[in-house]
C-alpha cells in the first residue's frame, strides 16, 4: 500500500464513493474488508494511524467471554465463540490457540468453573479449540510453575485464542486493499456534506500536508470507536451522547513471571472483574483495569490506582510478585462501550454488544463491539449501509475470506510470522538486513523498510508501536533505537537531519506515557 497513490485516488474520482468509513480501528477496517470484498467502490479514512487507539491496545485476546458466561450475557458468548473460530480459520497465522490456567484456592472453585467451561466448549461447537480440563496441584504447578503454592489444590485449563491486534489491523489494510478498495491515514474529516439534509460527502484534512479536499459518498459510515460522539454531534449538534468510555490498562513483564507458555486466568479482583497474564512476543501481558472515564484522549494514561490494581491482584497468585521496577511497558486504551439507557451503570455492567444506528440525515454509525466479533460487526455495517445509500444488494463473503499473508502453516517460532506469506519479501529486500538491532526485542531493518515501502509507516511511533509492537513491550529499549529507526526511514524517504530530530523528540515525549514514574 502506497498512502501518496490511496490519497491521490480518494480525491481525484469523479463519481461518489459508495461508501466512506471514517475510523481506521478494527470496526472501520472490518467494513472496508467486507464492503470492498462485495465489490463496493470503497474509501476509509483515518485521521490518525492506523489502529492508534483502542485498536491496539487489547489483552490480545480472541475470546469468547468467560466473564460474559458468568454474567449470564450467552448471545454474547455464542456469538463471539462462533466469530473467535473463523477469525481463527481465516488468519491462522495472526491468530492461534492458547491454554488458560484457573488456579483454584477453594475446594469448589475447580468444580465451579470446570463445569462453566465444559459449557463453554459446547457452545462453541464444532469451531471450539479444544476441552476443558480439571486438574491437580501437581498438573496446576507444572503448567505455571510461577503460580502461588501456598492453599493450591488444583486448577482446570481450558483453550481460547490469542492473536496480535495492531498486525490483524495492518492486515485487514491490505486485505481491503487487495480487493480495490482505498484506504488513507493520516487524514480526518472535518466536515460533512449535505444536501437536503441529507448527507452526500465528506471534507477531509491531509493531517500531513494540512490541505483539504470534498469527496462525495453515497452513504457515511462512522466506525470512530471511543470518538464516535464526535461525528454523530457533527452530523447533528444536539445529538445525546452515546458512548460511556471504559479505561483498560496493561502492564508488561519479563517472561520469568510466567516461565511457561500457558496463560493464566486471575478468577477473583478486588473490583470483581477477571485478570489476565498471557505470554506474549518474549514478555507477559498483565491485565486489564475496567475505569469509567469522562474524558475521551487519544493519548490515555494510566491511573496510578489501576497501576497499583494489577500489581497486587497478580501478585496474590505469584511466588514472585512483580514490583513497579519489573514493568517494562504499560498501555491504556479507551473501550467504545455503548451507553446503556439507564444512567449509572458500572462499566463493567454495559453490554459489550454492538449497536448499529442510523441518523435522520443517513450517517451509519457503529457503538461498542469487541476485536472479536469485529467480522459480524463489519457485516451488520455493511449490509445498513447498503441499504441507507442504495446500493445494489450483495451478500457478505468474508465468513471464508482469507486475511492478507494467510499462511495455515505457519511458524510461531518465526518473529516474523505475523507477516505471513510476506515474510520471503522482507527477508528478500537485503537493503538493511534480516539480523536485529535488538537483543530485546527482535526487529530488524528490512521491517522497518518494508512497513515504510508497504504499510504506510509515517512515523517513528508507525514502526515501534503498530507495524512492530516494541513499544508495548519494552519502552527503555524503544528509546535507545528510536535514533536508529528515524535514521533508516529517512534514507528511505529522503527526509533531512530536522525530520530525524523532530521524530526522536516527538516519540520520546510519547515513551513517557508507556513508562511508570519511579
Amino acid at each position: 500500500m502506497k498512502r501518496k497513490d490511496h490519497l491521490k485516488k480518494a480525491i481525484s474520482r469523479n463519481k461518489p464513493w459508495d461508501i466512506v468509513i471514517i475510523g481506521g480501528g478494527a470496526s472501520g477496517l472490518g467494513a472496508a474488508v467486507d464492503a470492498a470484498s462485495r465489490g463496493y467502490k470503497t474509501l476509509l479514512l483515518e485521521k490518525y494511524d492506523f489502529a492508534k487507539g483502542t485498536s491496539s491496545r487489547s489483552t490480545k485476546l480472541v475470546h469468547g467471554g468467560v466473564r460474559y458466561l458468568q454474567n449470564g450475557d450467552i448471545s454474547l458468548v455464542v456469538e463471539a465463540l462462533k466469530e473467535r473460530g473463523i477469525m481463527r480459520k481465516n488468519a491462522p497465522h495472526l491468530v492461534r490457540d492458547l491454554s488458560f490456567v484457573i488456579p483454584s484456592y477453594d475446594w469448589w472453585n475447580s468444580p465451579f468453573y470446570g463445569i462453566g467451561l465444559k459449557i463453554y466448549d459446547m457452545m462453541a461447537g464444532n469451531l471450539g479449540l479444544g476441552p476443558s480440563t480439571m486438574l491437580d496441584r501437581e498438573e496446576t504447578m507444572e503448567l505455571i510453575p510461577n503460580v502461588k503454592k501456598e492453599g493450591l489444590r488444583g486448577g482446570v485449563i481450558y483453550q481460547d485464542g490469542q492473536f496480535d491486534d495492531a498486525r490483524m489491523a495492518v492486515s485487514l489494510a491490505q486485505t481491503a486493499a487487495n480487493h480495490k478498495a482505498f484506504l488513507v491515514n493520516y487524514c480526518g474529516v472535518t466536515d460533512l456534506i449535505k444536501k437536503d439534509n441529507m448527507i452526500e460527502g465528506v471534507v477531509i484534512k491531509d493531517e500531513i500536508t494540512q490541505t483539504s479536499y470534498s469527496i462525495a459518498a453515497k452513504v457515511v459510515v462512522n466506525a470512530t470507536g471511543v470518538f464516535s460522539d464526535d461525528i454523530m454531534q457533527m452530523d447533528q449538534p444536539k445529538a445525546k451522547k452515546r458512548i460511556k468510555p471504559s479505561q483498560g490498562v496493561h502492564i508488561v513483564l519479563d517472561k520469568r513471571f510466567l516461565n511457561g507458555p500457558h496463560a493464566i486466568m486471575v478468577p477473583h479482583t478486588t473490583d470483581g472483574r477477571v485478570l489476565f497474564a498471557v505470554p506474549w512476543n518474549g514478555y507477559v501481558v498483565v491485565g486489564t483495569t475496567d475505569t469509567q472515564m469522562e474524558e475521551t484522549l487519544v493519548e490515555p494514561v494510566a491511573l496510578e490506582k489501576e497501576i497499583e490494581f494489577i500489581l497486587e491482584n497478580a501478585g496474590a497468585y505469584m511466588t514472585t510478585p512483580p514490583t513497579r521496577s519489573d514493568v517494562k511497558s504499560v498501555f491504556s486504551g479507551l473501550r467504545p462501550l455503548a451507553a446503556p439507557d439507564e444512567d449509572g451503570a458500572a462499566t463493567k455492567e454495559i453490554s459489550r454488544h454492538h449497536k448499529v444506528i442510523v441518523s435522520t440525515s443517513g450517517l451509519v454509525s457503529i457503538l461498542g463491539g469487541k476485536w472479536t466479533t469485529y467480522r459480524k460487526m463489519a457485516e451488520d455495517i455493511v449490509n445498513t449501509a447498503q441499504s441507507v445509500g442504495g446500493l445494489p444488494e450483495r451478500s457478505c463473503i468474508t465468513h471464508n475470506l482469507p486475511i492478507h499473508g494467510y499462511d495455515y502453516n505457519s511458524d510461531w517460532s518465526d518473529a516474523l510470522h505475523v507477516y505471513g506469506t510476506d515474510i520471503e519479501k522482507i527477508k528478500a529486500l537485503d537493503d538493511q538486513g534480516n539480523d536485529s538491532l535488538s537483543k530485546e526485542i527482535s526487529l530488524t531493518p528490512n521491517q522497518i523498510l518494508w512497513a515504510v515501502r508497504e504499510e504506510m509507516a509515517m512515523s517513528v511511533e508507525d514502526v515501534l508501536a503498530r507495524r512492530t509492537r516494541a513499544l508495548f513491550l519494552n519502552v527503555e529499549e524503544c528509546i535507545r533505537l528510536a535514533p536508529q529507526i528515524a535514521k533508516i526511514m529517512a534514507d528511505e524517504c529522503g527526509y533531512d537531519s530536522d525530520w530525524i530530530d523532530r521524530e526522536v523528540s516527538s516519540f520520546l515525549t510519547l515513551c513517557n506515557n508507556y513508562r511508570l514514574a519511579e
